[in-house]
């Protein structure tokens, strides 16, 4: 690691409050202050570690996916910076620790990605976006993987995560060689989880039946989260307008037939 020195915090602290920043480098540094402030000065900041800043950094990440599908950049705008927020604080809780520190962070992340690109810093050549990314699990590789598996985070989402290693093993040829294929799949594993008996035996086919769906929406250049999250705010937006005719209706839930609920559900899609 390198070191680097640090104001005294009483000289941050006047850095941050009265900043005079106007380059993106500027900014870099007041948050990068703001953040060595608040370690020092504040309780709550104080008490924090890597560990116990985990969920909250993957909620600020899926608060930033909604502001994305929003539309809304005002959130966006705050969003990312909640998030860089919390990868500053990282930097900062190792850089204490002596492990690392920011130059590191950026020297491995550039040599990361010049090594990785060959066919755009050397002299290889990729001309297909499958190319690539087979040329990138190999490298992966010659840099002491054991496995083409290694690295794939457990903390993902088990859709995510089904949808990552399925890229990967197909990255390298291992894969179905059409659609066709991948449907044909999907029939047999439904029929399959018909015909299982036990509760263990119908979770197992359920979860079958769930890792071909997520391969796929590959064939078809579907993000299979992106997917369900957009299906699921579909359904949630016309769940809401079912409630609404059920409010206005003076009526409660028990009251209406299954029949009834269906020509609300119907209307709601229907956008009426």
């Amino acid at each position: 690691m390198k070191k680097e020195e640090t104001p005294s915090i009483a000289s941050l602290k006047e850095a941050v409050v009265n900043h005079h920043a106007k380059t993106p480098e500027e900014h870099f540094d007041r948050v990068v202050n703001l953040v060595r402030v608040l370690r020092s000065e504040c309780p709550w900041d104080r008490k924090q570690t890597p560990e116990s800043l985990a969920h909250l950094l993957l909620e600020e990440s899926y608060e930033l996916v909604h502001a994305i599908d929003e539309g809304d950049d005002t959130e966006l705008k705050k969003e990312i910076g909640d998030l860089f927020l919390h990868l500053c604080f990282q930097v900062q809780l190792a850089e204490e620790a002596g492990k690392f520190s920011f130059t590191d962070v950026f020297e491995a992340l550039c040599h990361k990605l010049i090594s990785r690109h060959p066919h755009v810093f050397a002299d290889t050549r990729a001309e297909t976006e499958q190319e690539v990314l087979g040329n990138w699990e190999n490298l992966k590789m010659k840099e002491g993987r054991k496995s083409l598996l290694d690295g794939v985070p457990k903390a993902m989402s088990e859709l995510l995560r089904a949808y990552r290693v399925q890229k990967k093993v197909a990255g390298v040829g291992f894969d179905w060689p059409s659609d066709e294929g991948v449907l044909d799949k999907l029939v047999e594993e439904i029929g399959e989880l018909r015909s299982a008996c036990s509760d263990q035996e119908r979770e197992d086919e359920f979860g079958d039946l769930l890792f071909t769906i997520v391969n796929y929406s590959r064939f078809i250049d579907a993000n299979p989260e992106d997917a369900l999250r957009k299906a699921t705010n579909k359904f949630m937006g016309r769940f809401r307008k079912v409630e609404e005719a059920v409010q206005a209706s003076g009526r409660g839930w028990p009251e209406y037939t299954a029949e009834e609920l269906d020509a609300l559900w119907n209307r709601a899609k229907e956008g009426r």
